[in-house]
This record gives structure tokens, C-alpha cells and sequence, in this order.
């Protein structure tokens, strides 16, 4: 693998800091709580004997640009190379692959919450402070989506970390209202988290603002979600229901689930499938 010269346009510490003294990693600038969101997600930390050990980042040519950034960013020597293999999902992939060697960037990024080796469910949000819209917008572009189905935008994450969802849910909540309880799914042990409509419009406009260190693709199409107007004639979905101890002996007390829906003021279909559940102790 021959290492790809750094382009024309290289991006520097100073072009995004406007200094050249800040402190590498320091989670409160946006361009590195962001980073760190992304290693995180798609990074691998791995450590060998004699302080040996690199950072590896691989991700499609195509996104070769936000690797030169990171690159950038980092005031430690790295390399950048491109490769291509054939995989399980395709019979010719094209990557790029960023590599960190540096003993005291590896020890920065582990003390921040890099675990080395496999870490899918035991990273979780730094303990220090941090810029937390860029940190998940990271997480987002590396593991994430944002686009549109069946013509509704949305944006979503799958995550095997339960600390991540949590955060994630707890942040989206305060920007868009949207409330999320998750378990894992059965398939694969992961966390499905996500926003449709007017939630992800929301979601999406606060987390890919103007100038924000992104993914281009993705920057793009979170640009057109947080301008997506509502179809005429369609209506938004009514809020979650809340449901109180009182009202669900309301609902089991009813002669009939239509007596229930009266009573409540819900629909005969949200009364049906909330009685079930309340039977069958769910």
C-alpha cells in the first residue's frame, strides 16, 4: 500500500483552531469532541508490547477528505493510505486507512475513553467536558444515517453501547421532544435508535450546523432534511401517551375497550394494545 500525498488543501490545526497552541483532544473545541465521536464509533485503539501500538481508522475512499482533516488536526505523525480487497459485502471495496503510531496520542485518546481492542459495548461519553452535539454528530457519521424513507426524512444510530444510547435519547429529547425506551434487538444485540419527520428535521438542523466538521455526503443530505417541509395532507403522528397508574385502571375497569377510549379520550387501538400488554404483564 503506497501512502497518498497529502493534497493542496491540507487541513491544519491552525486552519480550525485559528491557534496552533491549543491542546490535542481537548473535547471542549467542536472539531474534537466530533473526532473523538467518530474514533469512538469506527476507530481501533490496539497496543503491543515495548509502548507499540497504532490508532487505525478505515473508512470508504470516498471520505478520504474528512481522514486528511483528522490528519490535520493531529500534531503527531500519521499516514494515509488507500487499499483495495474484495469483502463479505462487496467484491471490490476501495478504502482509505489512517494511522496513528504515536505512544502519547494512543495514551491521550485511551484516558478520554478509547478502550484498545474490541469496544462496541463498553465505550461510553467522555468524563470530562465536552462539545456533546458535535461528540454525537461523530458517532453519527461513522455508525449513523440520515436521509429519507418512503419519502419522511430520519436519522438514525445502532449502537451496542447502552451509555451511548442513553445519551443519545437524553440529548435528542431535549431538542426535539421525541422520547425514546429502547431494548436491544434480537438479530443483532443492538440499540435501533431513531427520529423521523418533524424530530428528525429538528435533530438533524442542530447537529449539522453551517460549517460543522462532517462527513460532506452526510452534511448534504442533513441539509435538505432540516428543509423538508411536510406533505399536504399529511398529518403529524399524535404525541406518545403517557400512561398514569389511574388511568390504567381506568382501562382495565372499562366494561369495553370502546367504553375505555370514551372514557380516555384515546383511540380504541391505543387502549387495545396498552390493555394487552398490562394483561400479559408486559
Amino acid at each position: 500500500m503506497a501512502e497518498r500525498e497529502p493534497n493542496a488543501h491540507q487541513f491544519t490545526l491552525d486552519d480550525v483552531l485559528g491557534t496552533d497552541t491549543a491542546e490535542f483532544m481537548d473535547l471542549e473545541i467542536p472539531e474534537y469532541a466530533y473526532m473523538f465521536g467518530f474514533l469512538q464509533a469506527d476507530g481501533h485503539l490496539s497496543q503491543q508490547s515495548r509502548q507499540r501500538g497504532q490508532l487505525t481508522v478505515e473508512i470508504n475512499v470516498r471520505d478520504i477528505d474528512l481522514l486528511h482533516k483528522f490528519q490535520g488536526l493531529t500534531p503527531y505523525k500519521s499516514s494515509i493510505t488507500e487499499r483495495t480487497r474484495s469483502t463479505n459485502f462487496a467484491e471490490t471495496s476501495h478504502t482509505a486507512l489512517w494511522s496513528l503510531y504515536s505512544p502519547e496520542a494512543r495514551t491521550k485518546l485511551n484516558q478520554l475513553g478509547l478502550p484498545y481492542g474490541r469496544k462496541s459495548k463498553t465505550i461510553t461519553p467522555p468524563r470530562v467536558v465536552f462539545s456533546r452535539r458535535d461528540y454525537l454528530r461523530g458517532f453519527i457519521d461513522a455508525d449513523g444515517s440520515v436521509g429519507y424513507t418512503q419519502g419522511y426524512p430520519f436519522i438514525s444510530l445502532a449502537t451496542a453501547s447502552t451509555s451511548i444510547m442513553a445519551d443519545l435519547c437524553s440529548y435528542a429529547e431535549e431538542i426535539t421532544g421525541a422520547e425514546r425506551r429502547l431494548r436491544r434487538n434480537q438479530r443483532d444485540d443492538l440499540y435501533n435508535i431513531m427520529y423521523i419527520t418533524e424530530a428528525a428535521q429538528s435533530l438533524a438542523a442542530h447537529l449539522y450546523y453551517p460549517g460543522c466538521l462532517s462527513l460532506k455526503r452526510k452534511q448534504t443530505t442533513a441539509e435538505g432534511v432540516a428543509a423538508w417541509t411536510r406533505p399536504a395532507g399529511s398529518k403529524p403522528r399524535p404525541p406518545r401517551i403517557e400512561w398514569t397508574h389511574e388511568m390504567d385502571r381506568a382501562l382495565l375497569a372499562a366494561p369495553t375497550i370502546a367504553h375505555a377510549a370514551a372514557e380516555l379520550n384515546y383511540s380504541w387501538s391505543a387502549c387495545q394494545v396498552r390493555r394487552w400488554k398490562l394483561l400479559h404483564a408486559q
